[in-house]
């Protein structure tokens, strides 16, 4: 059965698998203790916080483990607030948090501080000149996500954090989504994430605080992880948590090409063969595994019943989907349609075929919901170009890779991009020189599996 909602919780990777029973028998004892068994749990937990702060790219001695991800967000949200109190007690949000985030600044507000919340365009990103405006004398904190959770759209952090350094605020990143795929760019000041998020154990969360952001835990005052995560540590969940993280970044240059390949079909193929039907999100500043999409006339939860029904896990942020029975914050905020949304998030090795089956299966059941509800049937939708292709010339000789691509170069709309997978040395010069015979971008190669990804952006 596929399983498209790595979003939520992504399948546990082999690597956390075996590093979490290897940790069961090794890493048992109090690291904390000085004889045998305790340090070689030190050694575990040292080995661990080095290999997750190297792929944060911070200091060991900035990172601390936590027992969820939502516990990293309220104890660094509560720590950087207390912590510059003497500042002022206003926070500045996105409005496209996730809940955690917006449940702290509840608190806070609750609490006698104030909140700012920024909107959004329709993309799902924040201005950062917009974001900039929100921050004021007293401001204490400000916070934004690396991407959202919901639509897939990567926020401008590092033009954010920028500003935020202008300003003298400290900026908490949520990069619960996007750590697996690569570290936070941007001078931010915290930062949190979550195990589960990248194949790791549940129940593991990372807090980093960089040097000079002052810091105040709250609660009752803890031995462990640097006084910011009190409790006895779950060695073996955090040693299958850096080991799954350190794995997935080795896979994440070459999934990323492939997955979002498969994320680009079905944007494609949404909205050629489901008529009234909105994809969400940014085409391009987007992670590459997730692709949100809403339709007209259609009860999201009958949807999501019917595609696991067919054999597929996907989620949604419709209000008929939740035990609130309001829409999403983060489709509100962008401003587009909620009901009959579905989200689909693809685990690193999803299969082409699964894609294909589901795309197979979506507008029939589309179409069955919306005859049930008695809703009117929608033209159909006028065929579009495809918004990018990707050309497998993987084992055929240059001239062959440059010829596949001038073949279909016209089928994508100006803007659109052609991905071309090679594994001849020679298209690495062949197709940049294509590119400025014709006057086409020639955006850039990336890593892909058994050969390279050469990326042509069509200008004409």
């Amino acid at each position: 059965m596929p399983y498209f909602d790595a979003a939520s919780a992504a399948p546990l990777h082999p690597v956390a698998r075996q590093a979490l029973l290897a940790a069961l028998d090794e890493g048992w004892a109090d690291p904390a203790r000085l004889y045998r068994e305790g340090r070689r749990a030190r050694l575990l937990l040292d080995a661990a916080r080095e290999a997750a702060a190297d792929a944060v790219g911070c200091r060991p001695d900035e990172l601390v483990f936590t027992s969820s991800g939502t516990t990293a967000v309220h104890t660094g949200v509560a720590g950087a607030l207390s912590g510059r109190r003497r500042v002022g007690r206003h926070l500045a949000v996105s409005a496209v948090e996730h809940s955690s985030v917006l449940h702290a600044a509840a608190a806070h507000e609750a609490a006698g501080g104030t909140v700012t919340e920024v909107p959004v365009g329709r993309s799902g990103a924040v201005d950062p000149e917009a974001y900039a405006g929100a921050l004021r004398e007293g401001t204490a904190l400000a916070c934004l996500q690396s991407a959202n959770h919901e639509v897939g759209t990567e926020q401008p952090v590092a033009e954010v954090a920028a500003l935020c350094a202008e300003a003298g605020v400290p900026l908490l990143v949520d990069a619960a989504q996007s750590l697996g795929w690569g570290p936070v760019a941007g001078g931010w000041s915290l930062l949190t994430a979550s195990a589960h998020k990248w194949g790791g154990p549940a129940g593991v969360g990372l807090l980093a605080v960089r040097k000079g952001v002052r810091f105040a835990p709250q609660g009752p005052a803890g031995e462990r992880e640097s006084g910011r995560a009190p409790g006895f540590e779950n060695l073996p969940a955090i040693v299958a948590a850096a080991a799954s993280l350190r794995a997935v970044r080795d896979e994440a240059a070459a999934e990323a090409v492939r997955l979002r390949a498969l994320v680009d079909r079905i944007r494609t193929a949404v909205a050629g063969r489901v008529g009234d039907v909105e994809v969400v999100g940014d085409p391009e500043r987007r992670l590459p595994h997730l692709v949100t999409f809403s339709c007209l006339y259609v009860d999201g939860e009958t949807l999501l019943h019917e595609l696991d029904r067919h054999g597929f896990s996907v989620s949604s942020g419709s209000s008929c989907t939740s035990s609130t029975l309001e829409p999403s914050h983060v489709l509100r905020a962008m401003g587009v349609l909620s009901e009959g949304n579905v989200r689909v998030s693809l685990p690193m090795g999803t299969a082409e075929a699964d894609v294909d089956r589901f795309l197979e299966v979506v507008p029939g059941v589309v179409a069955e919901v919306r005859e049930r509800l008695g809703a009117p049937v929608p033209a159909p939708p006028s065929p579009a170009p495809a918004r990018s292709l990707v050309v497998d010339a993987l084992g055929r000789r240059c001239p062959i890779p440059v010829i596949e691509l001038a073949k279909v170069i016209g089928e994508v709309p100006v803007g659109a991009t052609v991905t071309v997978l090679a594994d001849d040395e020679a298209a690495r010069l062949d197709i940049p020189a294509w590119c400025e015979m014709r006057e086409q971008e020639y955006v850039g190669e990336e890593p892909a599996d058994r050969g390279s990804a050469y990326v042509v952006r069509r200008l004409s």
